[in-house]
């Protein structure tokens, strides 16, 4: 192998400089990378966390949301609850980004849709009820927002830990080694040079002195 990479290293001092820049620049590169690494693997599993704990009060409100709609349709009948759907339109869903190293996490945030009655006619007039279901709901709907959202943001960076997993590994196992190689070849070829003109300068030096005494 060492010969076969001596074909393709220039074997210059300057080479051997410019090869152990690279190894300090790699190496340095390669130290961001864990640093970035191990920030997103954190960033997943604290959103993991959140996304467990709405898990969980989403399926509670699901269940509490369906009793309010059975206690409405009973106390009220349910032309009265189709009745007060149709006052409000779907909400809007603005979506917006935040960066987080280098990586860019979806924000949304829902707006109410248009009503026909205002929120003090809902609180006061809407039967108990329906009130108590609109309420639960509409909390639902923030909470599925906010999974859908986090969800998509561990998706996001989970492709990026594997994105630089690739590049870690790239210049760890690829790069580095290639450069320490490259160091190591150029590095024996100056020190051959240097003993063989060291051997050669001896030599010459030998021959003159020995010349010098014997014309005397």
């Amino acid at each position: 192998m060492g010969g076969i990479m001596a074909n393709t290293v220039r074997l210059t001092r300057i080479e051997l400089i410019n090869t152990k820049k690279r190894i300090k620049v790699a190496s340095r590169g390669l130290e961001l990378l864990k640093m970035k690494r191990q920030s997103l693997v954190m960033e997943f599993f604290k959103i993991s966390n959140e996304v467990r704990g709405l898990r969980e009060n989403i399926k509670n409100d699901i269940e509490k949301g369906l009793n309010a709609i059975k206690v409405a349709e009973i106390i009220d009948g349910t032309l009265e609850i189709e009745r007060i759907s149709y006052m409000f339109s779907s909400p809007e869903i603005k979506i917006g980004g935040k960066n987080i190293m280098g990586v860019t996490i979806p924000e949304m945030s829902a707006q109410a849709g248009k009503k026909i009655i205002d929120d003090s006619y809902l609180a006061n007039s809407v039967p108990v009820s329906i009130y108590d279901a609109i309420t639960l709901f509409n909390k639902i709907f923030k909470e599925l927002l906010e999974v859908s959202q986090k969800e998509s943001s561990m998706r996001k960076l989970l492709n990026e830990i594997d994105k630089t997993n690739r590049r870690s590994n790239a210049i760890e196992n690829i790069m580095i080694p290639r450069f320490n190689n490259n160091y190591k070849i150029i590095r024996e070829h100056l020190d051959e040079l240097e003993r063989d003109s060291f051997a050669t300068l001896k030599f010459v030096k030998s021959h003159v002195v020995s010349t010098g005494e014997n014309n005397k």
